[in-house]
C-alpha cells in the first residue's frame, strides 16, 4: 500500500490516515487536532512508540483514555506541551532543576513530574495530585499539539500491562477500534521509552530510566542541585 501522504484505508471501522513521519500534512494534522478537542481520541506517533491522544482538559476525554486502555484509575497519564512555555497553567511550580533538564534534554524522551495545577482534571493525574509531561520531538506528535491548541495525553496506545506498538498493525484491535483516528506514520523506533524524572522531591527522583540515562540525569542535577 503507498505511503504516499493523503492515502487512507479502513482499519475495522476505524479511518487512518498514513502521514508523512519528516513533514506531516498540515491538514492531516488540523484533523486529528480537531476531533481531540471536540472529546475524540487520536492514535499518533511518536519517538519510541504509538500514543494515544486525548485533550488534557477534557475529563470525559480522559475517562475514555482509561476505559479504551484498561488502564488502573489511580495510575497517572503523562501529557505532551508545544513548549516549555506552557507549563505555568499546568504546574503549581517549576523547580530550578527542572528547567535546567528541560534546557538541556528537550525536546526529547524525559518525562518531567510536577505539583499538578487545579486546573487540571484529577483523573488526569490518577488523583495523585502529580503529573507527568514531556515536549516530544517527532515531528507528527509535535505539529499535533501545536495544532490541538492544548497540552493532549502521550500515554501509550496499548492495553494496560503490555508493550508499546512500534507500528500501527500492532496495536490491539480493541484500542483502534474505539478511537476516532489514527494517524500511521510507519514504524517507530521502540526502545525503551522516555526517561521519568520526579522534580516534586529534592534530590530528584528517576521513576523511570528510558532513552536517556540516569547518570545523564545526575550528571546534570550534579551541576545545578535544588536549593
Amino acid at each position: 500500500m503507498s505511503r504516499l501522504a493523503g492515502d487512507k484505508m479502513a482499519i475495522k471501522g476505524c479511518k487512518t490516515l498514513s502521514v508523512n513521519p519528516k513533514s506531516p500534512d498540515p491538514e492531516m494534522i488540523g484533523k486529528a487536532a480537531s476531533l481531540i478537542k471536540n472529546g475524540g481520541l487520536v492514535i499518533f506517533p511518536t519517538s519510541s512508540f504509538y500514543g494515544l491522544g486525548a485533550e488534557a482538559f477534557h475529563a470525559d476525554a480522559i475517562d475514555k483514555v482509561f476505559r479504551v486502555k484498561k488502564r488502573d484509575p489511580q495510575k497517572p497519564v503523562l501529557i505532551l506541551v508545544a513548549s516549555p512555555a506552557d507549563l505555568a497553567p499546568l504546574v503549581r511550580s517549576i523547580p530550578k532543576i527542572a528547567t535546567r533538564l528541560m534546557e538541556a534534554l528537550w525536546p526529547g524522551s524525559m518525562t518531567l513530574v510536577f505539583h499538578a495545577a487545579e486546573a487540571l482534571p484529577s483523573n488526569l493525574t490518577g488523583h495523585t495530585g502529580k503529573i507527568g509531561i514531556r515536549l516530544t520531538s517527532h515531528p507528527v506528535a509535535s505539529a499535533l499539539v501545536r495544532a490541538a491548541g492544548y497540552p493532549i495525553t502521550g500515554t501509550s496506545a496499548n492495553l494496560s500491562g503490555t508493550g508499546g506498538r512500534t507500528t500501527v498493525a500492532d496495536i490491539d484491535p480493541q484500542i483502534r477500534d474505539q478511537v476516532d483516528l489514527v494517524l500511521d506514520a510507519g514504524k517507530t523506533m521502540g526502545g525503551k521509552g522516555s526517561t521519568v524524572v520526579d522534580v516534586t522531591v529534592n534530590p530528584l527522583k528517576i521513576l523511570r530510566e528510558g532513552v536517556i540515562s540516569a547518570e545523564r540525569i545526575k550528571e546534570i542535577s550534579d551541576q545545578f542541585p535544588v536549593l
